[in-house]
């Protein structure tokens, strides 16, 4: 989710050298400090292009802790390496309705929070929030949030509909009248069903958090009936395939969808993007810092936790990603044009029709699961 995937795929490949500490109030007290990392090796599995490009090389001015740096796409691909064990990760960045479930599954280690002084910076109000999933923000930290909505090609839309008020609906993509009309220019919508379904439930007008079979078979029939003009199933490739326009439609993340406008701009490819926050409601997510319990470098784990809630780090980050943080001091020191803009941060009539996710149990996970892969199959 950064502005130059090349350069946190090169971060990545290089094992980049990144190290934390010193310099920042309530840093001292952390775990990893010029005197205190108990080894010099950190293992990080994040989201693809989601961390400013100077963070990790910044971090290890600090105190030379050895940075592995490994992204992936989707929830289910983090889960799936914490619940079969041994990931080889000291710090994983769940989504919190992931982390609900992966909490219930015991794969964390509690926070010691006397290793995170700067903690006391978090935003409380999203602490109270967050621990519908995590109770008394036991087993992680906020790291940026945001919602899901709908990219589009402005250009193009008002080709097809005559203007950009279209996009301001999720008719846009679930009336199949609307979506046969895409087909051409192509729709790509998020791989995760973890989101699509709840999406697809609000909606029709049912609970997104519904576990009734029943209820999360009409978001099946929905999403049927639009399937044959979906081009194609993705959570990362859509940034520069919209970009470049390539693709007409997304069903997106937030901060990708600023991060393909803006490389749109800079490359003055004549390709506008916009992002919009359908008027139905949308889901805001949170993603989360969290430590595997058999971390073998825990304490360099709480040194980077704490290195990224300092509010000139937390800035840089949203600043280079355009998702927000979860720091209210970095405020002042976030790009104008980011915090100004309501499709990052949502006013209040907006925010009032955002949803979380639910921690999906067991059955309902493989039901989520088993209509997905019919959905892309097309059975």
């Amino acid at each position: 989710m950064n502005r130059k995937l090349q350069v946190l795929t090169a971060l990545a490949a290089l094992g980049v050298l990144a190290a934390c500490g010193g310099g920042g109030d309530g840093d001292k007290g952390g775990a990893a400090g010029k005197d205190g990392a108990a080894g010099k090796t950190l293992n990080v599995y994040n989201w693809s292009d989601y961390i400013a490009e100077d963070t990790i090389p910044d971090f290890e001015k600090a105190t030379g802790i050895k940075v592995t740096y490994d992204v992936f796409d989707s929830d289910e691909m983090v889960e799936t390496k914490l619940l079969a064990g041994a990931s080889g990760y000291d710090l994983v960045v769940p989504s919190l309705s992931f982390l609900g479930r992966q909490i219930q599954a015991g794969v964390f280690l509690p926070l010691d929070k006397s290793k995170i002084p700067n903690l006391a910076n978090v935003d409380p109000l999203m602490l109270k929030r967050i621990a519908l999933q995590d109770p008394g923000n036991k087993f992680a930290v906020p790291y940026l949030w945001g919602t899901s909505g709908i990219g589009y090609n402005v250009d193009k839309i008002k080709e097809i509909f005559g203007s950009t008020e279209a996009a301001s609906s999720w008719d846009m993509v679930f009336k199949p009248e609307n979506a046969t009309k895409l087909k051409d220019c192509g729709i790509t919508v998020l791989d995760t069903p973890s989101e699509l379904i709840p999406i697809a439930l609000n909606y029709l007008g049912e609970d997104p958090h519904s576990f009734d079979p029943a209820v999360i078979g009409k978001a099946a029939a929905l999403l049927k009936k639009v399937r044959p003009y979906i081009r194609n199933f993705h959570s990362s490739s859509y940034i520069d395939d919209l970009a470049n326009g390539d693709i007409c439609v997304v069903v997106g993340w937030s901060g990708d969808v600023i991060q393909a406008r803006d490389r749109a701009a800079e490359a003055d490819n004549g390709v506008k993007i916009a992002y919009s926050i359908p008027k139905e409601g949308a889901p805001q997510w949170f993603d989360m810092l969290a430590i595997p319990k058999d971390a073998k470098n825990a304490d360099n784990a709480y040194a980077f936790i704490n290195y990224l809630l300092r509010p000139e780090v937390a800035a840089a980050n949203t600043n280079f990603v355009t998702y927000p943080n979860a720091v209210p001091k970095s405020r002042p020191l976030v790009d104008a044009a980011i915090t100004g803009d309501p499709t990052i941060y949502p006013p209040p009539e907006v925010d009032a029709k955002l949803f979380t996710f639910a921690v999906l149990p067991p059955e309902i996970d493989r039901l989520y699961t088993r209509t997905w892969t019919e959905l892309k199959t097309g059975k």
